[in-house]
C-alpha cells in the first residue's frame, strides 16, 4: 500500500490547501507534515506528524525534543532534526526582529508574550531575564540574567539595574518562567516586583511589566493592574 500524500485527492493535500486557504486553515499535524515532506514505509507524512503530536502532547515538546527522542520514529533522522531546529530558530528570530521594529503596545501583551515564549522555550530551570526598551518602547536587548533551580531563582536587583543602565534603557520588562508550574505569581514574586518597581523609579526607568511564562500560559502583572502604567507607587 502506498502511503504517500501525492496519491491523496488534491483538495485534501496539506500543501495545496495551504496555498489555496492559507496556513491558518491547517492543523498542527498538517503543518508539521508539510515540514516533514515525507513519511516512512509505514506512515504518510501527516500520519507521522499525528503520531509525533500524540506522543509528545503538542508541537512545543516536539520542538524541544532531542535527536535521540525523535529518531525513535521511523522517517526522522539527523537531517530532519537539523531542519526542525533551524525552523525553530527562524521563528524565534522572526519574532525578535518584528518586536525590535515597532513600539511595544501597552494595551495588549500578545506581541510581548510571543517574544518571551520563544526566549524561554525549552528552559527546564527557572530563569529570570530583563527586556530593555528605549524611550519609544522599542527593543534594545533581552538578556537572561539569573538562573535558578526547578522552582526558584535568586535575583540581584543591583545587578539588574546595572544592566539596564549599561543598555541605556528608558524602560524595562522583567520576566521569568515557571518551567513545571502554573503561570501564577507567588508571594515572593509580588514582593520582588514591588522592590524592583521602587528601585526603577529612583533611576527614572519605567517598569512596564513583569511577565511569568509557563507551558500552560502566562501572567502579566500589568494586565492584572499589579504595576501602575505610570510606574507610580
Amino acid at each position: 500500500m502506498n502511503f504517500s500524500i501525492k496519491h491523496w485527492p488534491e483538495q485534501e493535500r496539506p500543501r495545496e490547501r495551504l496555498l489555496r486557504q492559507g496556513a491558518q486553515s491547517l492543523s498542527d499535524a498538517e503543518l508539521l507534515a508539510i515540514f516533514l515532506r515525507s513519511g516512512s514505509q509505514q506512515h504518510s507524512a501527516v500520519e507521522l506528524a499525528r503520531l509525533l503530536i500524540q506522543h509528545f502532547g503538542s508541537l512545543s515538546p516536539i520542538l524541544d525534543a532531542k535527536l535521540e527522542d525523535l529518531s525513535q520514529f521511523h522517517g526522522i533522522g539527523a537531517t530532519k532534526y537539523a531542519q526542525l531546529m533551524a525552523v525553530k530558530e527562524l521563528g524565534k528570530r522572526y519574532i525578535a526582529h518584528q518586536f525590535s521594529q515597532t513600539s511595544l503596545q501597552l494595551d495588549t501583551s500578545v506581541q510581548l508574550m510571543n517574544f518571551l515564549r520563544f526566549e524561554f522555550l525549552a528552559e527546564t530551570q527557572e530563569v529570570f531575564g530583563v527586556l530593555c526598551l528605549d524611550a519609544h518602547l522599542r527593543k534594545i536587548n533581552f538578556k537572561k540574567l539569573f538562573f535558578g533551580s526547578i522552582n526558584s531563582c535568586e535575583i540581584s536587583i543591583n545587578q539588574l539595574l546595572r544592566y539596564a543602565i549599561q543598555q541605556h534603557a528608558s524602560a524595562v520588562v522583567i520576566a521569568h518562567n515557571h518551567p513545571f508550574g502554573k503561570a501564577e505569581p507567588s508571594t515572593a514574586d509580588l514582593d520582588l516586583t514591588q522592590q524592583i518597581q521602587r528601585a526603577c523609579s529612583l533611576l527614572e526607568i519605567r517598569l512596564i511589566d513583569h511577565c511569568i511564562i509557563s507551558a500552560e500560559g502566562h501572567f502579566s502583572f500589568a494586565e492584572h493592574r499589579l504595576i501602575s502604567p505610570l510606574n507610580s507607587i
